[in-house]
């Protein structure tokens, strides 16, 4: 691909996205239309899904990156996987993989040295092979016992020497492997929490019950509805730090909230006597709010979405459990300040 005398960058960085895109969509056409290599794809499904010990990625160059990410994705998606290097393999690193495992092998051209030497040892070893490349008659598909063929692609580079298109493929490739194998392994949200319990994802996938600093009967007071603002202040507390009071009906259920904003316009509306007014006439009622079986995620979507400084939570009666304060969510860095 040569872009033309001329051609501003935008529109040549725009190309070098095309020419990967079209790389990705010719691969899914084919996936879609059932084409003769579609048998590689389900067979290497199976040989994953069989897998008792470690998927181990190997490959040379780019290849080998893409290698690292895909053993990333499949760990983080709950089949262990770690890499080697194929010709670190050669001189003792095949001593890494044991009886059960099995081994992808990635070459765009399925001809790298390397890679095909490490696929004969491993063949001799009885390792079972699932070999990724351009098409299925290179000599890395015939010895692997699963192949998956990624197509004649042509590289978003220029000179289509620089491997781009063609890693943006096999990365691909290797994504809808390790979510395929996830899915019909029922993989769930709370297994993806159990091996990614750190940063923003881990965080989001926590329970909203786990992050609640405001906890009815700890250090928040639900308020009956039925009061005055005045009297539900002083039922608050002056103790009170969130940002809200609760407020229930006769059954107990959540009928509102008050926040301090809704105090602060009160007040410059009418001034200290519209403290007297019910409470019922000035809260926010019905609230948006989430249930004990929510997460974190939940929250931060309507902190994102409505713009929500504090979310009542309640159990499935309706009833309040706590209050999700913005700041916490800040404090947690699942939204930003």
């Amino acid at each position: 691909m040569k872009a033309p005398v001329g051609t501003s960058e935008l529109a040549f960085l725009a190309e070098v996205i095309e020419a990967e895109s079209t790389a990705l969509g010719s691969m899914a056409r084919g996936l879609r239309g059932g084409s003769s290599d579609c048998t590689g794809w389900t067979r290497a499904l199976d040989l994953l899904e069989s897998c008792t010990g470690h998927v181990v990625v190997a490959g040379l160059g780019k290849s080998g990156l893409i290698g690292a990410k895909i053993s990333a994705t499949l760990a983080s998606l709950g089949q262990p996987s770690h890499v080697i290097h194929p010709s670190e393999a050669v001189h003792g690193d095949l001593g890494r993989m044991r009886e059960g495992d099995i081994a992808l092998l990635l070459s765009y051209s399925g001809e790298t040295a390397e890679v095909i030497d490490l696929a004969l040892h491993l063949k001799a070893d009885g390792i079972a092979r699932i070999g990724v490349s351009c098409r299925a008659t290179t000599n890395l598909a015939r010895l692997c016992d699963a192949h998956v063929s990624v197509g004649d692609i042509v590289e978003a580079c220029p000179l289509n020497l620089a491997p781009t298109a063609s890693t943006t493929a096999m990365l691909a490739a290797g994504d809808a492997l390790a979510l395929a194998l996830a899915r019909r392994r029922n993989f769930q949200a709370d297994d993806f929490h159990r091996h990614h319990p750190g940063g923003m994802l881990g965080a989001g996938l926590r329970q909203i019950t786990e992050a609640l600093r405001f906890r009815v009967g700890n250090n928040l007071t639900v308020v009956s509805d039925s009061v005055t603002v005045r009297k539900a202040l002083a039922a608050a507390g002056e103790g009170r730090r969130a940002g809200a009071i609760m407020l229930v009906d006769a059954d107990g259920r959540l009928s509102g909230i008050f926040t301090d904003g809704d105090l602060r316009r009160l007040v410059n509306g009418g001034g200290l006597e519209a403290l007297d007014s019910l409470v019922s006439t000035v809260m926010t009622a019905r609230p948006t709010c989430l249930t004990v079986d929510a997460l974190v995620r939940d929250a931060v979507r309507l902190v994102q979405e409505k713009r929500l400084d504090e979310i009542p939570v309640v159990d499935l009666a309706g009833k309040p459990v706590g209050l999700v304060d913005v700041q916490d969510l800040i404090a947690m860095r699942v939204v930003e300040g």
